[in-house]
Protein backbone atom coordinates (compact mmCIF):
# COMPACT_ATOMS: atom_id res chain seq x y z
CA UNK A 1 0.00 0.00 0.00
CA UNK A 2 2.42 2.29 1.05
CA UNK A 3 5.81 2.72 2.16
CA UNK A 4 6.04 4.94 4.81
CA UNK A 5 5.79 3.72 8.28
CA UNK A 6 2.49 4.83 10.59
CA UNK A 7 4.36 7.02 13.15
CA UNK A 8 7.78 8.37 12.46
CA UNK A 9 9.98 7.12 15.46
CA UNK A 10 12.02 10.57 15.39
CA UNK A 11 8.24 12.60 15.55
CA UNK A 12 7.12 10.35 18.80
CA UNK A 13 10.63 10.47 20.22
CA UNK A 14 10.55 14.42 19.87
CA UNK A 15 7.27 14.05 21.50
CA UNK A 16 8.60 12.12 24.44
CA UNK A 17 11.77 14.87 25.11
CA UNK A 18 8.88 17.31 25.57
CA UNK A 19 7.71 16.01 28.84
CA UNK A 20 8.36 18.10 31.50
CA UNK A 21 8.83 15.15 34.00
CA UNK A 22 10.71 13.37 31.54
CA UNK A 23 8.61 10.48 31.68
CA UNK A 24 6.24 8.94 29.23
CA UNK A 25 2.68 10.91 31.06
CA UNK A 26 3.08 13.71 28.92
CA UNK A 27 3.39 11.90 25.45
CA UNK A 28 0.06 9.66 26.73
CA UNK A 29 -1.69 13.13 27.11
CA UNK A 30 -1.36 14.40 23.59
CA UNK A 31 -2.28 10.86 22.37
CA UNK A 32 -5.18 10.73 24.32
CA UNK A 33 -5.93 14.37 22.92
CA UNK A 34 -5.30 13.49 19.38
CA UNK A 35 -7.98 9.97 19.44
CA UNK A 36 -10.19 12.09 21.14
CA UNK A 37 -10.17 15.31 18.92
CA UNK A 38 -9.72 13.64 15.19
CA UNK A 39 -12.77 11.82 14.95
CA UNK A 40 -14.85 15.26 15.66
CA UNK A 41 -12.66 16.75 12.97
CA UNK A 42 -13.29 13.67 10.86
CA UNK A 43 -16.95 14.26 11.42
CA UNK A 44 -16.91 18.04 10.95
CA UNK A 45 -15.11 17.17 7.37
CA UNK A 46 -17.61 14.57 6.77
CA UNK A 47 -20.44 17.29 7.51
CA UNK A 48 -18.65 19.67 5.63
CA UNK A 49 -18.45 17.80 2.45
CA UNK A 50 -22.20 17.18 3.02
CA UNK A 51 -23.35 20.40 2.80
CA UNK A 52 -20.89 21.37 0.17
CA UNK A 53 -19.26 23.84 2.54
CA UNK A 54 -15.95 24.34 0.74
CA UNK A 55 -14.29 26.35 3.57
CA UNK A 56 -15.59 23.97 6.77
CA UNK A 57 -13.53 21.46 4.08
CA UNK A 58 -10.32 22.90 4.26
CA UNK A 59 -10.04 23.64 7.52
CA UNK A 60 -11.54 19.78 8.81
CA UNK A 61 -8.64 18.90 6.56
CA UNK A 62 -5.78 21.40 7.44
CA UNK A 63 -6.54 20.77 11.19
CA UNK A 64 -6.18 16.32 10.65
CA UNK A 65 -2.91 17.35 8.60
CA UNK A 66 -1.48 19.44 11.26
CA UNK A 67 -2.26 17.37 14.34
CA UNK A 68 -1.39 13.81 12.04
CA UNK A 69 1.64 15.68 11.47
CA UNK A 70 2.75 15.82 14.94
CA UNK A 71 3.19 12.56 15.52
CA UNK A 72 4.98 11.21 12.15
CA UNK A 73 1.40 9.59 10.79
CA UNK A 74 2.57 11.06 7.35
CA UNK A 75 0.30 9.03 5.26
CA UNK A 76 -2.52 10.04 7.12
CA UNK A 77 -1.07 14.12 6.45
CA UNK A 78 -0.63 13.46 2.92
CA UNK A 79 -4.12 12.17 2.45
CA UNK A 80 -5.37 14.97 4.67
CA UNK A 81 -3.28 17.37 2.67
CA UNK A 82 -4.50 16.08 -0.62
CA UNK A 83 -8.21 16.69 0.60
CA UNK A 84 -7.33 20.27 1.98
CA UNK A 85 -5.77 20.87 -1.72
CA UNK A 86 -8.92 19.62 -3.67
CA UNK A 87 -11.13 21.80 -0.75
CA UNK A 88 -9.37 24.94 -1.96
CA UNK A 89 -9.43 24.24 -6.02
CA UNK A 90 -13.44 23.46 -5.05
CA UNK A 91 -12.99 19.90 -6.19
CA UNK A 92 -15.49 19.27 -3.39
CA UNK A 93 -16.12 15.57 -5.06
CA UNK A 94 -12.05 15.25 -5.29
CA UNK A 95 -12.12 15.57 -1.64
CA UNK A 96 -14.76 13.30 -0.97
CA UNK A 97 -13.71 10.42 -3.13
CA UNK A 98 -10.54 10.65 -0.49
CA UNK A 99 -12.49 10.19 2.63
CA UNK A 100 -12.41 6.06 2.76
CA UNK A 101 -8.71 5.74 2.51
CA UNK A 102 -8.56 9.14 5.38
CA UNK A 103 -10.39 7.16 7.73
CA UNK A 104 -8.64 3.95 6.94
CA UNK A 105 -5.57 5.50 7.51
CA UNK A 106 -6.84 7.13 10.57
CA UNK A 107 -7.91 3.53 12.24
CA UNK A 108 -3.96 2.74 11.51
CA UNK A 109 -2.97 5.61 12.70
CA UNK A 110 -4.94 5.20 16.22
CA UNK A 111 -4.17 1.60 15.98
CA UNK A 112 -0.81 2.44 16.60
CA UNK A 113 -0.92 5.34 19.26
CA UNK A 114 -3.48 3.08 21.86
CA UNK A 115 -0.31 0.87 21.55
CA UNK A 116 2.30 3.21 21.93
CA UNK A 117 -0.15 4.67 24.85
CA UNK A 118 -0.14 1.30 26.62
CA UNK A 119 3.25 0.46 26.14
CA UNK A 120 4.61 4.10 27.00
Amino acid sequence: MNQLPILNPEAIAALRSLSPEGDASFLRELIDIFLADTPKQLGSLEAALAARNQEGVIRAAHTIKGSSGNFGAMQFAQVAQKIESFGKANDLAGAASLLGELKEEYARVAGELQQLAAGA
